[in-house]
């Protein structure tokens, strides 16, 4: 940028003497246009550089400063120092804002009140004379009445309450709003207890009383209603008041009773009692599951102290029922190695803690600490600060991993792979179907297991050594701090130096896609859960990613949800697997080629290979005809695979029968969700009614795919999304999930009642910025390279994940589905897609007009054109005629309903006519 300031000549342009002569010049230079401009430009040699320099050698005076403008300054000055000295020392007294950004503290405006309350007090308290006392007795007293000396106290409370908790203007909001009504509820009663005088009694009357507000809320309610009536609503104000300030909706208004009934010491904690039971219960049973004496590895009991880490290390190791295995090789026994063999067990422990989202042990904490496992880690970890795990963080999908920098160099932050020669515990016994017929599941051998992952390579430093480069050029004080390598991208970490606005970096975009020789280059800014701004930046070798490792890892944790499928690998080298039944729906879309069919076939092949047809079953739309054919016969599925638009749309107004007949049984048990009352079922705990012949038994999950949600928003918009809606609505806790795919994310396909009850969206590389927000509701998508490459945004998250789709091979796909299929074979219901039985009930209202029904469906179905004007030129036939021809035509869902003047749209293809005729004949179903 050029600001005119010359290399040796730092200062600033506001500083320099020379500025303020030469803007006159400029000025008079400016205006000159056309020919004068021309000739200016030939008078230019007079203007010479040492005229300029002479010139800038005589400093200006400056002007003197304004005595008015220095005294407020002072004023000022006094008045802020004092502001933020009285709120120290009130912030001193508690934690309620220590460490708090000095421009977020309210200390002018509290202070401001601090004072308003000192002279209200003077005034109302101490009877203040003059024409301040006069003027609080006009204000306050007339206004708050006999409670005016409360007023002083509710000021002081408001200025404490900023000056400790700036930091939560919505409770400040709130305090004051509670405030309010509670003043104005209390006035009112007050106004109404002591007569409630009215103007005409004069103003002392009204000041002895509630004052101008108590007068103001009481006087309309007791002129409308009397005062029996308009006490108990001032009463209701009141405890609106209160309950606003005290934040306690009225639900939880007895447990709150009870707390504090509990701090007076007038109930008993049966709470605490419990925990403290439990408590010693749990140490009872620790004592009986800790060994008399430890055993030493090389040797037999030693009569040696009671050692308490290997005690608790070899209870965890009982707990879980493995067997303990060293990671380390053991030559010989001696102390060393029994040292390192015990922290080697203890980040086992750590592992599978980290799995199944549990916090560690203090203890196996401890003994982890500089223990190195993996096989990318160099021979010196080093602990990075940047890499530590932040707290709630820790995922299943992530296995732990010490970080491992090389000399000079930056580290390498991405997540080891579990080791491969792991052994897998012993899969859960398989459910018992109806009948003799016992249900295996797939073997995950059928899945082919998938190469490490990549380490870190020449391309990583020279990437790093190029984003370097930019910020020096630049004048940026950043540095690359780590990266994470991903099988797609990879994520650089930078730290700005202190002052280093975030914006200095998104800004450089283009010059580091520039760089790097990449022009899909994507900013984080931040990392979440990190201080720290991510580049990700695309691999020049991707890598793929198995399905089969991602359920290995899914296997290995002892996970046994059914409904638990694998997406991908994200960015930082961990897994990403996540359960439907929490999602509770999932919205996937893409462009063409993005990634967005391999994504389903994985879905249900997890689906398949983790859940048993009494665990899981499927509905199936494929529109396509060919995406879903593959799983053609497989026992999970309740319908063939619904390729038929129409069809399509009867089976969710079937879904939706389905999840009322499931709501009214829950209802009728008093249970809240599917798996609460499938639990009671299989212990016996729910009964039928006496005299029923019905058998109850658990209700599967219903999953239902619609691999092209497009289709059938253009065959029926109306029913499918009325349909939709519904059970994204209400199914979540009947067990009833669906997820929606689509190519065309737009907002007639994916309309905004749909977006508004699909919480979990999957973006794959959309074609524009306005694909991806109707996907994700903000940007991101737009700049994938494809192939798997993706966005996950799962429900409750703030920002999407990063991720590389898992991929499943058709072979891998026909062998899982063969096996499904030599286990059982499908139970299909004949009630999901009803067809025409239900529509040959109303063939009866036809009567004679068959054959004209038939002309006038042919018709229109031909001229694809449904106008009652047209039935009545064609078929010469009169306009109720017309009328009753097009309304027989909408009961059969040739025409749709009618909009006004518009011509009706036409629902059947020409190709479709004869079926049509047929159907209306009676002669088939279609």
């Amino acid at each position: 940028m050029s600001t005119g300031v010359s290399p040796g000549n730092l200062t600033p342009m506001a500083s320099r003497p020379s500025a303020a002569k030469k803007q006159p010049a400029k000025k008079a230079v400016a205006p000159a246009k056309g020919p004068a401009r021309k000739a200016a430009a030939k008078k230019a040699p007079p203007r010479k550089a040492p005229v300029r320099k002479a010139a800038a050698k005589k400093p200006a005076p400056r002007p003197a400063p304004s005595p008015t403008g220095g005294v407020y300054r002072l004023v000022r000055a006094l008045w802020l120092g004092i502001a933020h000295a009285v709120g120290a020392v009130f912030r001193g007294v508690g934690q309620g804002a220590k460490n708090l950004d000095p421009a977020h503290r309210k200390d002018g405006v509290a202070l401001l009140l601090l004072g308003i309350a000192l002279i209200v007090a003077a005034g109302t308290w101490a009877d203040l004379k003059g024409p301040v006392g006069d003027l609080i007795e006009i204000l306050v007293t007339g206004a708050f009445g006999r409670l005016d000396l409360l007023v002083p106290i509710l000021l002081g409370s408001v200025a404490v309450r900023l000056i400790r908790h700036p930091e939560k203007p919505e409770a400040n909001g709130r305090i004051v709003i509670g405030l309010s009504a509670l003043v104005v509820g209390v006035l009112g009663q007050v106004h109404v207890a002591c007569g409630s005088p009215a103007r005409g009694d004069g103003m002392q009357a009204i000041r002895d009383a509630g004052g101008l507000i108590g007068w103001g809320a009481a006087t309309p309610l007791s002129y409308t209603m009397t005062d029996v009536l308009a006490v108990p609503l001032l009463v209701l104000l009141t405890v609106f008041g209160l309950l606003v300030v005290t934040a306690t909706p009225v639900n939880a208004i007895p447990q709150r009773l009870r707390q504090l009934g509990v701090r007076l010491g007038l109930v008993r904690d049966v709470e605490a009692d419990e925990f403290f039971d439990d408590e010693e219960r749990y140490e009872e049973q620790w004592r009986e599951a800790l060994p008399a004496r430890p055993r030493r590895r090389g040797g037999p009991v030693a009569d040696e102290p009671y050692d308490p880490d290997a005690a608790e290390q070899e209870a965890l190791t009982r707990r879980r029922g493995r067997p303990r295995r060293s990671a380390v090789p053991q030559p010989e026994m001696n102390r060393q190695m029994d040292a390192v063999d015990v922290a080697a067990a203890a980040a086992a422990a750590l592992d599978g803690a980290v799995m199944h989202g549990m916090p560690p042990s203090p203890l196996v904490a401890d003994l982890t600490q500089g223990v190195s496992t993996g096989e990318r880690e160099a021979p010196t970890p080093t602990p990075v600060p940047a890499a530590r795990p932040q707290p709630g963080k820790l995922k299943k999908d992530a296995p732990a991993r010490t970080v491992a920098e090389p000399a000079g160099g930056v580290p390498d932050l991405t997540k080891t792979p579990p080791p491969k020669e792991r052994d897998l515990p012993p899969r859960a016994e398989q459910l018992q179907l109806s009948g003799d017929i016992t249900y295996s599941l797939p073997s995950l051998d059928l899945l082919t297991r998938g190469g490490p992952g990549k380490a870190r390579s020449a391309a990583n430093d020279a990437i790093v050594a190029s984003l370097t480069t930019v910020f020096t050029e630049f004048k940026v004080d950043a540095a690359v701090t780590g990266f994470t390598r991903g099988p797609t991208v990879t994520r650089y970490e930078v730290e700005l130096g202190p002052a280093v606005k975030v914006e200095r970096i998104t800004a450089l975009t283009k010059n580091i896609a520039y760089a790097v020789a990449s022009p899909d280059v994507r900013i984080i800014s931040p990392i979440p859960g990190k201080s720290a701004v991510g580049i990700e930046i695309p691999n020049t070798d991707r890598e793929m990613v198995n399905l089969g490792d991602v359920l290995r890892l899914a296997e290995s944790a002892e996970d046994d949800d059914p409904m638990l499928v694998a997406f991908g690998k994200d960015v930082e080298g961990g897994y990403v697997m996540h359960s439907l039944a929490k999602m509770p729906h999932i919205l996937v879309a893409g462009a063409t080629g993005s990634g967005k069919s391999s994504c389903i076939n994985c879905l249900i092949t997890s689906i398949m290979m983790r859940a048993t047809p009494e665990d899981v079953r499927m509905i199936l739309v494929d529109p396509k005809r060919v995406e879903l054919t593959a799983y053609e016969g497989i026992p999970h599925l309740i319908t063939p695979i619904i390729t038929n638009p129409k069809r399509a749309a009867e089976a969710l107004q079937w879904v939706v029968r389905e999840m009322d007949l499931r709501y009214d049984d829950l209802a009728a048990y008093g249970y809240r969700h599917i798996d609460d009352f499938n639990r009671a079922v299989r212990e016996g705990k729910v009964k039928p009614p006496e005299g029923s012949e019905r058998e109850l038994q658990p209700y599967p999950y219903l999953l239902v795919i619609v691999d092209e949600l497009a289709d059938l928003m253009m065959v029926a918009p109306r029913d499918v999304e009325d349909a939709i809606v519904r059970i994204t609505q209400l199914a979540r806790a009947a067990g009833i999930h669906l997820v929606l795919a689509t190519q065309r994310p737009s907002v007639d396909v994916v309309t905004g009642l749909i977006k508004a009850n699909v919480p979990s969206r999957l973006a794959f590389a959309t074609s524009s910025l306005a694909d991806s927000r109707v996907i994700l509701d903000q940007p991101g998508a737009e700049k994938l390279i494809g192939k798997g490459d993706g966005l996950f945004l799962p429900m409750g998250a703030n920002k999407p994940t990063r991720m590389q789709g898992a991929f499943v091979t058709e072979e891998e796909v026909a062998v899982v589905v063969q096996h499904c299929k030599d286990q059982m074979a499908p139970v299909f219901r004949e009630d999901v897609t009803v067809g025409t039985k239900q529509k040959k009930e109303i063939d009866e209202d036809i009567g004679d007009d068959l054959d004209l029904l038939c002309q006038a469906a042919e018709l229109v179905v031909s001229t694809q054109f449904g106008s009652t004007s047209m039935l009545q030129r064609k078929l010469r036939v009169g306009f109720a005629k017309a009328g009753r021809l097009m309304d027989l035509m909408e009961s059969r869902s040739i025409v749709g309903p009618s909009e006004g003047s518009k011509a009706r749209d036409v629902l059947v293809k020409p190709d479709e006519l004869d079926g049509v005729l047929a159907v209306i004949r009676g002669e088939s179903e279609g």
